[in-house]
């Protein structure tokens, strides 16, 4: 049966709206575009982009690891910024800027630009933050409740970049604008909180824990700021008011360790109160217990090794951490944070560096990545032999110089003491002997190839950590072995017999396989002990004077290692103040205080900032330290002198390099006459002497060179030179002295007596293209315009006192745009490439395009000259461009050798490069990319490729 199909009005008539509204133009200004923009925009983008947010707070509260031993942080949600980028962070940005280029009609630009501030700021781009939020404040300031929220992460973010004034100006603006019926209103309190803190105002603090907890909007908030509210009531001596408030947390449902430490506050402020002679130790070891508190008897035991770490009693806190982590069934932050102490306290207290580097391994397996000191143990962990090597050196010398205070008796005595000592530490017990004899594991599956990529499971982080965590609280913390679902293995694991040896994963204390093998090699090291302790001993002033220098350089390293590495201020004061109280009049006391008044005015402690800067104004006030630190522009000064005087010095070298020898040394005379202790001092006396040499004999000429070597011992570019010209004359004594002058310019086959003059002049070359591999900056950029902690030198290159970095090296400062950019751009293909990877150059960057770097040049030959015999190492020039003159020094074979020279040469460019300190900076760049810089746009891009890609 043939059906006719008819359309009705009223449906032609909708589909024609709907043609009508596919025709027109989502670009079209107009209210039904703006209603469909604000439509998507929150109900779709925003939604998500902060759900994505609250996922990633929640995510760093669960990470997030409490020391209850001082004022807990307000917030939880921020963490210490990884190189690794957060994918659930950039996506945030990416819908912000959706909204921002895409929906440009929708009410929601300014919620965008908000969500910019807060990813950045969970992302720790501080900066960044800031910016967002002044844009929001400025731009959007009609909106009262998003400049509140504005207000707010502005304030948390230059609280995190340490500038509490203007978090202070801040937090006055967003509290002249309080409306308490709005939710942001905690946040503002909570945030005025934080800052009172950090300046230890604890009774304006207290005030604002008080509206943080009225106004809070989750329990959790509440329960948190309650516990801080009673530890500021505690600082405050209102003990009654601090026990209600921990009986309040307590006897909440909150986490069990803000609620087991309220607990336990509580009872030691009512037992101070009541006279009661209850330690805390006694209170902690009767919670074990308890059969309640089963699940939290690793937390238990790790409070008693603290205590009996504050205590003094090493081993027994040892022995508490070891009883946490064997204790740790669920809470695998808890078992990461036992092997943190465990490793420090290997470390600091027991010297065993090997054991401390196990520890420090497993601590990184079982803490998230997310904990706040994950970067800091990272570090730590992988360049342990650095500070183990430094410490080993102070103990040697500690031990070798109470030896030599000993008379002859007693000091044999306490030798053979120290040999049975070792020797008996050499053996294995017989336990770890039996443990270890035919332990072989069968069982060990082949290693299987596994995909890799961004898709991979197990090649996000991310997606590891949440599976991991799931697991755990389903399972518990089981084994990876056959049959671990059952609760008993014993009778169907055929296997557990011959897997006796798998460690553990992450478990340092499983046993070793190496120890009876080792054992007569240990005997032997026992016994060339007491040779090495007797041959090695300071018994002459001479040999002690030796001694103290290797132990204050080792000192020196850690506490700069502290600071400039593992950017661990804390610990770097520590090492700082510890090599005062063990050296109070070195030479280098001066840049120690200026050290420790750095440092302590970067963690905020101005009572220790201000002694010191007083100590060094007072005691010091001619160095460069103290005036810097009362002449903010002392720095500028400074270059600006050395920036003339290299000026001086070229002209000096340019009349060698046109030979005219009388008037290089009337010009260096007269140089030395008015400078006599500039920073250049040795290179001019050294053109001067070989000025000289071209017009006397041997004897005087050797007399020059031996008075530089006398007057400037700690040099490091010129001293070692000389040094190879003396060894020289020693080995050619009589045929140099036979000559009437001893450097003739046609004596071409003398190489040690012919320095080589450099012309300016450009360079070409092409070499064909070979395989590359990614290189590491070897530049320290500073992300703040300030001058940056000094780098002393070693007590035994020290005679003169030199300005700090500031002075000495270029800062490069990124400033912000006043508006953010609206949309993430794209990454355009690259000219440059990663494939050379036997071909590299380092690269001195130089720019200006009209001065002469010849006096440079040569400054860069004689390192070259000292370091690398043969002559296999050469400099030479390239122009891109009209502005930049490239200096390459080459060519190294590999890697690791372009990098071990950019470490050698960098400290020393200051003296090298006769140009301003701002004018030139440093990279690695293989040949083949190098061929391809032709102008100063690839320079620039090349410059891009290299801070992204290295």
């Amino acid at each position: 049966m043939r059906h006719t199909y008819t359309i009705s009005v009223p449906k032609l008539f909708l589909l024609a709206i709907v043609m009508v509204i596919a025709g027109c133009s989502l670009e079209k200004k107009s209210a039904l575009n703006r209603n469909l923009q604000n439509l998507t925009a929150k109900y779709n983008i925003l939604f998500n982009a902060n759900e994505l947010l609250r996922t990633k707070q929640a995510a760093y509260e669960e990470a997030y690891v409490d020391n209850y031993t001082e004022l807990l942080s307000v917030y939880r949600d921020t963490v210490a910024k990884s190189d690794v980028p957060d994918k659930e962070l950039d996506e945030v940005k990416a819908k912000a800027n959706t909204i921002i280029s895409v929906k440009e009609q929708s009410h929601y630009l300014g919620d965008a630009y908000l969500l910019l501030s807060k990813a950045n700021y969970l992302d720790g781009n501080y900066f960044d933050a800031v910016e967002y939020a002044n844009y929001v404040i400025r731009s959007f300031g009609a909106n009262a409740d998003l400049k509140q929220e504005a207000l707010v992460y502005k304030a948390r973010s230059l609280l995190y970049i340490n500038q509490p004034a203007d978090a202070k100006a801040t937090l006055d603006s967003a509290l002249q604008n309080i409306n308490p019926k709005k939710k942001i209103t905690a946040d503002v309190y909570a945030t005025k909180l934080q800052y009172d803190i950090n300046v230890q105002e604890y009774i304006d603090a207290e005030a604002m824990a008080k509206l943080a907890v009225e106004y809070a909007h989750s329990s959790d908030q509440k329960l948190r700021w309650t516990f801080i509210l009673a530890q500021l009531q505690e600082l405050n001596h209102q003990p009654a008011d601090a026990i209600a408030n921990y009986t309040r947390v307590s006897k909440s449902n909150v986490e069990f360790d803000m609620a087991f430490n309220a607990n336990l506050n509580r009872i030691r402020i009512e037992d101070s109160q009541s006279g009661v002679k209850v330690s805390r130790l006694t209170r902690l070891r009767s919670l074990l217990k308890n059969s309640n508190n089963k699940d939290f008897t690793d937390q238990i035991y790790f409070q008693i090794a603290q205590l009996q770490y504050n205590d003094g009693e090493i081993d027994n806190a040892l022995k508490s951490y070891r009883l946490s982590v064997n204790s740790s069934t669920k809470n695998q932050s808890q078992k990461g944070l036992s092997y943190l102490r465990m490793a420090d306290v290997l470390f600091k207290h027991k010297a065993d560096y090997s054991g401390a580097g196990k520890y420090y391994d497993s601590a990184l397996v079982n803490l998230s990545p997310k904990y706040p000191n994950y970067a800091i143990i990272k570090k730590k962990s992988d360049n342990l032999q650095i500070l183990a090597d430094r410490l080993q050196i102070i103990s040697r010398e500690d031990t070798l110089q109470m030896l030599a205070k000993l008379d002859e008796p007693t000091r044999l005595a306490r030798i053979d003491k120290m040999v049975d000592a070792q020797i008996l530490k050499s053996q294995p017990s017989p336990v770890s002997v039996a443990q270890n004899k035919g332990m072989v594991n069968i069982n060990q599956p082949p290693q299987e190839s596994t995909p890799n990529g961004d898709n991979f499971y197990f090649a996000s982080s991310n997606a590891i950590s949440q599976g991991f965590s799931n697991f755990k609280r389903v399972w518990g913390n089981r084994r990876l072995e056959d049959n671990w679902r059952r609760a008993n293995r014993a009778s169907s694991d055929i296997t557990q017999n011959n897997s006796a040896a798998i460690q553990q994963i992450g478990d340092p204390d499983a046993p070793a396989n190496d120890v009876v093998n080792n054992a007569a090699q240990n005997k032997a090291t026992a016994g060339n002990y007491r040779q090495s302790l007797i041959q090695n001993l300071p018994l002459t002033p001479v040999l002690m004077a030796q001694s103290n220098k290797r132990m204050f350089d080792a000192y020196l390293d850690i506490a700069n290692f502290y600071r400039d590495v593992l950017d661990d201020k804390k610990e770097a004061i520590a090492a700082y103040e510890l090599l005062l109280s063990r050296f109070p009049d070195s030479d280098n006391t001066p840049a120690i205080y200026y050290n420790l008044y750095r440092l302590y005015t970067e963690t905020n402690v101005p009572p220790s900032s201000d002694k010191y800067k007083q100590l060094l104004v007072k005691n010091y006030p001619q160095t460069p330290f103290a005036k810097i630190i009362l002449d903010p522009d002392y720095a500028k000064h400074i270059s600006d002198e050395d920036s003339g005087f290299s000026t001086l010095y070229n002209k000096v070298y340019d009349l060698y390099a046109a030979k005219q020898y009388p008037q290089v040394i009337a010009a260096a005379d007269a140089l030395m006459a008015q400078y006599p202790n500039n920073r250049l001092a040795a290179q001019i006396y050294y053109l001067r002497a070989f000025a000289a040499g071209h017009q006397e004999p041997l004897a005087p000429f050797n007399n020059d060179l031996q008075q530089i070597v006398a007057k400037y011992p700690a040099d490091k570019l010129i001293t070692p030179l000389v040094n190879q010209h003396l060894a020289y004359i020693t080995a050619n004594q009589a045929e140099l002295a036979a000559r009437p002058i001893v450097i003739s310019d046609r004596e071409l086959n003398d190489p040690q007596f012919t320095i080589p003059i450099v012309y300016q002049q450009k360079t070409e070359y092409r070499v064909k293209a070979e395989k590359y591999e990614p290189v590491e900056d070897v530049r320290k950029p500073e992300p703040k315009p300030v001058a940056p902690p000094v780098k002393e030198e070693k007590a035994s290159a020290i005679t003169a006192i030199t300005p700090p970095p500031a002075a000495t090296q270029p800062a490069q400062v990124i400033v912000p745009p006043t508006q953010p950019a609206a949309q993430p751009v794209k990454e355009a293909p690259s000219i440059f490439n990663m494939r050379d990877s036997t071909n590299y150059y380092f690269v001195v960057n130089v720019s200006t395009g009209t001065t002469n770097l010849a006096s440079s040049r040569f400054g860069i030959g004689q390192f070259n000259r000292v370091n690398f015999e043969g002559n296999t190492i050469k400099h030479q020039l390239k122009a891109v461009g009209t502005d930049n003159q490239l200096i390459y020094v080459g060519r190294f074979a590999n890697l690791t050798n372009v990098k071990d020279y950019a470490r050698a040469i960098i400290p020393l460019m200051p003296d090298i490069m006769k140009v301003p300190k701002d004018k030139y900076s440093f990279f690695i760049i293989t040949q083949e990319n190098l061929d391809k810089l032709a102008d100063q746009k690839t320079l620039d891009n090349y410059i891009d490729y290299y801070q992204k890609h290295y």
